[in-house]
């Protein structure tokens, strides 16, 4: 290349190009088949805030101008088939990527054609090949979006760094979404993929999708974390629906699948997939046990030494609810933490604040609650018992333990004891099958945190096609850059 092709290719890509009005170089559009004449730096008002609560700031914004320099072949016109001329041109205006802190947009000049016959007034406009599909935004700048929506911004952020509306950037953004995780048949029925891999276990639970009642069901990938199905309903046809997606074929490789104690997910998948082994998590059933066990005991506990005139012991037991429903080897390395000194929250002079340390002699107390309350010691047999039941490696020395606690929480006569009992009983059969199949909810749990997440920072997601999607592609994060 000479330097006069050289000179030329710079000022068509707006590298040298000089406004002598403004006074200043040219900005790079970047674009190709778009001759950039001059560019010209104003400052626009833009409302950051919504019509009721208006927040308008100033900003500067770059318009480029220029000529889109497609080569267009000699066209005949549909309707008389005579040829078509040039007969003007026709300014589009479309916004760009930003160039730091400001926005940009470029003003192409396209040529227009009218058919070259008298008596037929057949015209049409050429079109412009760096324009996004379906919005006034050029291709780059649809590119960007996705990149940030991609990162893991919100409709907000990513609408105020490009200069766009949230509606334009949450259509982008379900384009983008759509292309990823939905097929579309020859009807035009939408179906979300099929999972990329064989799933060996899958959890399922529930989530609160809006107020009133509103649920949703995740099922996902324990190995991988990918969510593999989302459907609003927390009944059996949410199951019968997921198994139909992947197919009997892929169910059949199934092995397990780590469930809450909700019924009607456990009979739709054995009816289904009876080869099939349903794992309750260990985390709900001590969650059980504390919430309608220990709490409920314990403050029993507190109204009838009140009632009975033993004000000292009532109110030892006053704030014990974190130390009950403790394993002693916490409650020991709480009072380790304590001896060696550890700040749980550090002071601040600035606002009067306080430090605080690790409290100590909290297995010594736990101790002595134990020691002075029949019903408390139980409540230690039981828990410690629960524990060693998990440490199990087969079903049937599982299935002995549980047994044992059945028996000793009936043999209290404690309608909350006996309540446990009849909990361990009537789902006894998934329960041990942890010492077969040791899963956790702990993704679908982290799945949760993860939905509550990306709601909170959006301020809410009416749509609830998009949010699912959103929550497809944020499962897969972390899975596609292993495999990256």
């Amino acid at each position: 290349m000479n330097i006069t092709d050289l000179d030329t290719f710079k000022q068509g890509h707006g590298y040298i190009s000089v406004d002598p009005l403004e006074g200043f170089i040219s900005l790079p559009s970047g674009l190709d088949c778009f001759k950039q004449t001059h560019c010209r730096l104003q400052r626009v008002n833009r409302n950051d805030g919504t019509k009721i609560k208006p927040f308008v700031r100033k900003h500067d914004e770059y318009a480029l101008y220029g000529l889109c320099t497609q080569d267009y072949e000699p066209k005949v016109c549909p309707r008389c088939g005579a040829m078509l001329h040039r007969n003007g041109s026709v300014t589009t205006t479309l916004r760009h990527i930003p160039l730091g802190d400001s926005y940009s947009l470029v003003e192409a000049d396209r040529p227009r054609f009218r058919c070259s016959s008298q008596c037929c007034e057949y015209s049409e406009v050429g079109c412009i090949p760096f324009k996004a599909k379906g919005h006034l935004i050029t291709e780059p700048l649809r590119q960007y979006t996705e990149a940030l929506l991609a990162y893991g911004m919100t409709l907000k952020e990513v609408a105020h760094i490009t200069g766009l509306h949230k509606c334009v950037v949450k259509d982008i953004d379900k384009a983008r979404l759509e292309g990823l995780y939905v097929t579309v048949d020859k009807d035009g029925k939408k179906t979300l993929i099929k999972p990329e891999q064989q799933a060996r276990f899958i959890g399922i639970d529930e989530f609160k999708l809006h107020d009133g009642h509103k649920y949703a069901t995740v099922i996902l990938d324990m190995e991988s974390g990918c969510i593999l199905w989302l459907q609003v309903g927390k009944k059996k046809q949410v199951v019968y629906d997921f198994i139909d997606h992947v197919g009997l074929e892929w169910m059949s490789k199934v092995e397990a699948v780590s469930s809450d104690m909700n019924s009607d997910f456990e009979q739709a998948f054995l009816e289904k997939c009876p080869h099939m082994k349903v794992v309750y998590d260990h985390f709900h059933i001590v969650k059980n046990f504390n919430d309608k066990v220990v709490s409920a005991v314990r403050k029993e506990e507190q109204r009838r030494l009140i009632a009975e005139g033993d004000i000292a012991a009532a109110e030892a037991l006053k704030g014990s609810k974190y130390i009950l429903t403790s394993k002693r080897v916490t409650l020991e390395a709480k009072d380790q933490e304590a001896a060696d000194g550890k700040i749980i929250s550090r002071g601040s002079e600035l606002f009067k604040k306080q430090e605080v340390k690790q409290k100590g002699e909290q297995y010594r107390r736990y101790m002595e609650l134990i020691s002075q309350n029949r019903l408390l010691m139980d409540l230690d047999w039981v828990k410690t018992n629960l524990e060693q039941a998990y440490l199990k490696q087969t079903s049937e020395e599982m299935k002995l333990y549980i047994e044992e606690i059945i028996n000793y929480c009936e043999g209290t006569e404690n309608k909350h004891f006996i309540w446990f009992a009849r909990l361990l009983r009537n789902h006894i059969d998934g329960i041990i099958s942890h010492a077969e199949y040791p899963l956790s909810n702990g993704k679908v749990e982290g799945i949760n945190q993860k939905i509550k997440t990306i709601r909170r920072k959006s301020y809410g997601l009416p749509d609830d096609e998009y949010f699912f999607l959103k929550l497809f592609d944020a499962s897969r994060q972390k899975w596609r850059a292993q495999i990256e």
